[in-house]
This record gives C-alpha cells, structure tokens and sequence, in this order.
C-alpha cells in the first residue's frame, strides 16, 4: 500500500469513527491536529487564552457536525481548519472583540513582520513548511490574509488593491497546487 492510500485509509477511519461518536478517535483527532489549528487561531486572533477558547469551540463543533463532513470536498484537517478559521473568525466580528482590538495601537501592527505568519503557525508539525514556502509570493499573500489574518475575499481585494475575481483566481490557484503538493 503507497504512502497516499495509507494517508487516506487512516483518515477515512477517522471520520469513520468521528461520524459513529467515538470519544476515542476524538481524542485521537486532537492530539493529531490541534496543534496545527492552534497555530492557526493564535495567529489570527493574537491571543493565546482566546485561541484556547476558540479551539474548544471549534472541536465541538467538529464533533457536532461530523456527519456533514464530505470527503469529495477536501481533506479532514481542511474541513477542521475552516471550522477554526470561521468560528475565529466570527469571534474577532463579535462586538467585544472589536471594541478589545482597536486599544491595539497602530504602532504595535507596523512592527509585526508578516514572515513571521509562517513561524507562528507552526507549518513543520503538519509538513507543509517546504511547500508553503514555495507558493508564488501572489499566492502567499492571498492565503496570509484570508487563511492566516481572517480576511474576507473582498477585504483582500481592498487591501491588495486587486480586483476581487483576481483574488480569488489567485486563492483557487495557490489552493489547487497545495493540494497537488502536500
């Protein structure tokens, strides 16, 4: 059995055991991917305790919603990041959220260096260091903000200077070719 089929039987088996309400394979789940989405949620929240309070949030979600998971649609872990990244997300619009992050002051943001978006998020753990690296610098970008800062697609598009059908060309294509590679 090749490496991809093996990578596949054992995440079919995964949701297997998610869909059926096995609290084991939950746990299993988390020690095998929270790290990566923690890495995630830091990064676009910039707080570790609401990271935490968020990652909670989002495995029960995952669990409450493991029937609805579809294979043809992506990976598990690309499922469970886009739950992180929405319920982030929704937690940086909520109004105390935004009340909290505008006593962020302006300087502190023009400090932040934005290759430092690929260091905090930890890519090494899940592999992916290599192949996000090689992404276009268009494509990086694209995924920086949408992925990592909690952009929408038309805030990227405003932010980039960009047309939003561009950006989202750019989004397709960076996903499309860390598909293919990872």
């Amino acid at each position: 059995m090749n490496t991809a089929s093996n990578i596949q039987a054992k995440e079919e088996a995964l949701v297997q055991g998610l869909q059926a309400g096995d609290t084991g394979v939950l746990k299993r789940v988390y020690t095998l991917y929270s790290a990566a989405l923690f890495g995630v949620i830091t990064r676009m929240v910039n707080d570790d305790h609401l990271a935490e309070d968020i990652l909670q949030e989002a495995f029960v979600k995952i669990w409450n919603n493991a029937g609805s998971y579809d294979k043809t649609k992506g990976r598990l872990f690309t499922w469970m990041l886009n739950i992180c990244r929405n319920s982030a997300i929704d937690k940086l619009r909520s109004k105390g959220q935004r009340t909290a992050q505008k006593t962020v002051s302006d300087e502190t943001k023009l400090r932040e260096d934005p290759k430092e978006t690929y260091d905090a998020i930890k890519p090494e753990t899940i592999g992916v260091r290599d192949v996000v690296n090689a992404l276009k610098p268009e494509w990086k970008e694209i995924i920086d903000l949408i992925y990592f800062q909690g952009f929408t697609h038309v805030e990227a598009s405003e932010e980039l200077g960009l047309p939003l059908g561009t950006v989202k060309t750019r989004l397709r294509s960076a996903l499309c070719y860390l598909r293919e590679h990872i």
